[in-house]
């Protein structure tokens, strides 16, 4: 069968995917306790690389104060770029181009994993979500300013180490979201306000990092920026100010958008009587302007097709990925029959699945990754509820 998704895509850069899949950034918590890249984080990606057109790497923090969570990669020091060329020679087997997604945590961390410093945040506004949240220390205009430098300086460390593009996480609630929210943004200087105002930080790492680029790169490299559609926070981001967030994307540096769903299909959380997939707003907003990866339980050959046909020029996959590593592989050949849709306990060290990653999937997700320990059991997964916006990147 003939498959668009198997189509090559060039970005308006150079850039160009051998196909429209792509590999969403997949947390695995397996770095070093300083962020240094690891053996099972180069097991991982080598055993998922080749099939996909793209792999966007798991989230790195661009300096210290960002970090937000054991086990995270680190592109905060230059002595990270030898561990992350290897991460990212690693990705590009077979043709497959390698993105690093990278961020700061802001309010979405704590003094334990800060090692005794309070988390920071746009305003002294503490997240209703977890519970435990911890309430952070907003910003002096300094340290915003440093932070933007460091966005840019982990871009140049990124191309140093080969791979083909930066994504900035302006997605699941972190620093870049925080700033462009309501709830989490409400300081009184330039950096606050109105909608426009709160756009004003990630214009300015998108700069930031875009400079970088230019200066630094010697190759088309890629730059891309990842958003969530809504808020459920009131007040909060709600759709018609992403739309306008996008809009601004769509004049931008950036190469790509990339939306953070756990659904293709999903509709708004806010207005119920609003029946249009959010998708199919962003490629209006969008207006040809800017690529689209859509993303959301992805998971058949046919899912990946009903994603372009909403109007995504790329389709990203994460928990169908952990799964099956060739899936991309078992398509081309004809093979579908043998892919893995379910997944036992028992294979995941076949799987260069890390164990940290085992932990967490066993326990926060054992509802979304369609586990079963009996292999003559098969798994209606297209029945189960729809998973957690944002899987893809932990918390």
């Amino acid at each position: 069968m003939t498959y668009k998704f198997l189509d090559s895509f060039k970005f308006d850069n150079g850039v160009t995917l051998k196909n429209r899949m792509v590999m969403s950034p997949t947390t695995t918590m397996s770095s070093f306790y300083n962020g240094r890249v690891t053996n099972d984080e180069i097991d991982f990606y080598g055993a998922r690389a080749g099939g996909v057109g793209m792999i966007i790497g798991e989230v790195a923090n661009v300096i210290d104060s960002g970090k937000g969570f054991e086990g995270e990669l680190s592109i905060a020091d230059d002595g990270d770029i030898p561990g992350l060329a290897r991460l990212a020679n690693t990705m590009k087997q077979n043709g497959t181009k390698a993105v690093l997604q990278i961020f700061h945590a802001g309010r979405k961390s704590n003094d334990s994993i800060l090692r005794g410093q309070q988390p920071v945040s746009a305003s002294a506004v503490k997240a209703a979500f977890p519970a435990d949240s911890q309430e952070p220390r907003a910003l002096t205009a300094d340290e915003i300013d440093e932070i933007i430098v460091a966005f840019g300086d982990a871009t140049r460390r990124a191309i140093a180490a080969g791979f083909d593009g930066v994504e900035l996480h302006g997605a699941n609630t972190y620093l870049l979201q925080q700033f462009f929210s309501p709830n989490s943004n409400q300081r009184t200087d330039k950096w606050g306000g109105d909608r426009e105002a709160r756009m004003g930080f990630a214009k300015a790492v998108i700069a930031s990092v875009h400079k970088a680029i230019v200066a630094n790169a010697d190759r088309p490299f890629l730059l891309g920026y990842r958003v969530s559609p809504e808020e459920i926070e009131t007040p909060g981001i709600r759709l018609a100010d992403t739309l306008a967030f996008v809009d601004m994307l769509a004049d931008s540096d950036v190469d790509y958008v990339h939306t953070s769903m756990g659904s293709a299909h999903r509709t708004s959380l806010n207005d119920k009587t609003d029946h249009e997939p959010i998708m199919a707003k962003l490629v209006k907003q969008l207006a040809g302007r800017k690529p689209l990866i859509g993303v959301g339980s992805v998971e058949k050959p046919a899912d990946a097709e009903a994603v372009l046909a909403l109007g995504a020029d790329l389709v990203a996959m994460g928990r169908e990925m952990i799964r099956e590593p060739q899936w991309v592989e078992k398509v081309v050949d004809g093979d579908e029959a043998s892919i893995r849709y379910r997944l036992s306990p028992s294979e995941m060290d076949e799987l260069k699945i890390p164990r940290a990653m085992q932990d967490y999937l066993k326990g926060a997700f054992y509802s979304v990754m369609h586990f079963t320990t009996d292999p003559n059991v098969a798994v209606d997964y297209q029945n189960e509820a729809a998973p957690m916006e944002g899987f893809e990147n932990k918390m």
